[in-house]
């Protein structure tokens, strides 16, 4: 995949990041922020005062995420997103660590 074509792609799961959360945040009515500066999401926690930030890494062709326990590595594989240590599915991790440091469960789907 050309770098031009990981950027399109990328654009648009930072898109489906942010409006899934937002979702996921309505239906348990959840204090979550997001904020975009580039191929930066910013996504803040208010009640816990804590964030994960998701950028796009086009050298590595990767999207990575920071969260309270960790940081973690996503490639797109086989047509899906992929932790490049366990190979969880981007929005199913995500999923995970939104509801740590939300304090209640979150599904964020795409």
């Amino acid at each position: 995949m050309t770098e031009t074509e990981f950027l399109s792609i990328a654009e648009g799961v930072l898109n489906q990041i942010e409006i899934g959360l937002e979702r996921a945040a309505d239906a348990v009515d959840a204090d979550i922020e997001c904020s975009r500066s580039g191929n930066v999401l910013e996504i803040e926690f208010i009640d816990s005062a804590s964030k994960i930030i998701v950028n796009t890494q086009a050298p590595m062709q990767e999207i990575w995420v920071a969260a309270r326990s960790g940081g973690f590595h996503f490639r797109m594989i086989d047509g899906s997103w992929r932790d490049t240590r366990e190979g969880t599915e981007l929005f199913s991790a995500l999923s995970k660590l939104a509801s740590e440091q939300a304090g209640q469960g979150l599904i964020i789907t795409a």
